[in-house]
């Protein structure tokens, strides 16, 4: 079995994990998460453990894949995931109205992003973009969709940029 998979999944106080059949439901203080699970893959729950198992040689790596998504729904639930998103460029800003964040990225308009439901977006200055959410998918898609509207340039390194993203900077052509 995948060495991934033969790890336990250590359940914290709060969150209760229900298995009926194919199907994982995680509850915390966050929110609730369901997982419908391969038919050859099955999850045990001894206390506050879950393991994955398999018996079918071909679905050991869905095993491993199965274990990541119900420990990422276990945490999501019980602590949240979080993206952090930075805007550098002059006149370079990020307002959240309502459910619409509205971007002004240099374009000769602005670019107004509809928030997805079950994601919170804060921010904190006019440069500063934090996507929230119990889903650690659709966080990284939603933080993936705002950087797409201006990728950081290799020259100056404006753009939209993750606060923990290097950006590898070239040199300006010489005469």
């Amino acid at each position: 079995m995948s060495r991934i998979a033969n790890a336990s999944i250590t359940v914290p106080a709060g969150v209760d994990v229900n298995i009926s059949g194919q199907s994982v439901t995680v509850k915390g203080t966050k929110g609730t998460m369901q997982f419908d699970l391969s038919t050859d893959i099955s999850i045990t729950q001894e206390e506050n453990k879950l393991n994955v198992k398999t018996g079918v040689k071909s679905a050991i790596p869905m095993a491993g894949t199965t274990r990541a998504l119900v420990n990422n729904m276990v945490t999501g639930v019980s602590q949240g995931y979080e993206k952090k998103l930075e805007l550098v460029g002059v006149g370079y800003r990020a307002q959240l109205k309502g459910s619409v964040l509205n971007l002004t990225l240099g374009f000769s308009h602005p670019v107004d992003y509809s928030v997805p439901e079950g994601i919170a977006i804060e921010t904190p200055s006019q440069t500063e973009i934090i996507v929230k959410g119990i889903d650690k998918q659709k966080v990284g898609q939603v933080a993936a969709d705002i950087r797409a509207y201006r990728p950081p340039e290799p020259y100056k390194g404006k753009g939209v940029r993750y606060s923990d993203e290097v950006i590898v900077r070239k040199e300006a052509k010489k005469k």
